[in-house]
């Protein structure tokens, strides 16, 4: 084969992401999802299907079976003879969530320091955190604090642990939205996290661990039921 008849092979740019075919149900599960995580649809509110098809512009099918994927997902409840609703909040589930929440990011904090993982990418959570509080931007500044402490998570390295939060994380997102929305000072929110990053790099076990418990106290002891009751 001449020169001129060479064949020039090219890699594949990297940087188109691939069309993908996501089902209509999964679709519309993302988006009741995001609406009841916010708190656009609140704790407690009726699931209606003819009013969310005509909402979301699509047929009752893929309503039924998002809100049947939501169900499994524990967000969404059936109350018999009234149907679907937004799965309320309980005292004894905010007492457990919260202390099986603390126990798991302990020993992240314990397993992080052990193994000297670097934790570099925390730092970019806590500046986003920063940049959301200062222009009071809710969803964002929750947002960085789901990503803050998935990655703390992550940075263990324990498969189970990581997949034992991943079953806690819809309603400690829900739970950090309530609290972030509620808690005007977003900056002290915000600025509760570097400290955490701070007694890592330095190695200081006592003082993360301190600061983590402290840090996952704070949301457990507030009266997150009656805050939803009285709005």
């Amino acid at each position: 084969m001449s020169a001129n008849n060479v064949i020039s092979i090219k890699s594949k740019p990297n940087d188109i992401a691939p069309i993908q075919n996501v089902p209509l149900r999964t679709m519309v599960a993302n988006r009741l999802r995001e609406a009841i995580l916010s708190g656009q649809l609140p704790l407690g509110s009726s699931l209606v299907e003819t009013e969310l098809a005509e909402q979301l512009n699509v047929s009752r099918a893929p309503i039924r079976e998002a809100i049947q994927i939501l169900e499994n997902d524990g967000l969404i409840e059936t109350i018999a003879y009234k149907g679907k609703r937004v799965k309320p909040l309980t005292t004894r589930e905010v007492e457990e969530i919260f202390s099986l929440r603390e126990l798991y990011e302990v020993m992240a904090v314990r397993r992080i320091l052990e193994s000297s993982t670097p934790v570099d990418a925390l730092h970019q959570h806590c500046s986003d955190m920063t940049a959301a509080a200062k222009v009071e931007n809710f969803s964002a500044l929750t947002a960085a604090d789901e990503a803050f402490h998935r990655t703390l998570i992550s940075l263990a390295d324990h498969d189970l642990l990581m997949a034992s939060w991943n079953n806690l994380y819809l309603r400690i997102h829900q739970m950090m939205a309530i609290r972030n929305n509620e808690k005007r000072n977003l900056t002290e929110v915000a600025r509760n996290h570097p400290p955490i990053v701070q007694a890592l790099e330095a190695n200081d076990a006592n003082l993360a661990i301190k600061l983590i418990t402290d840090h996952t106290r704070i949301l457990a002891a507030l009266d997150l039921v009656n805050l939803i009751k009285e709005k």
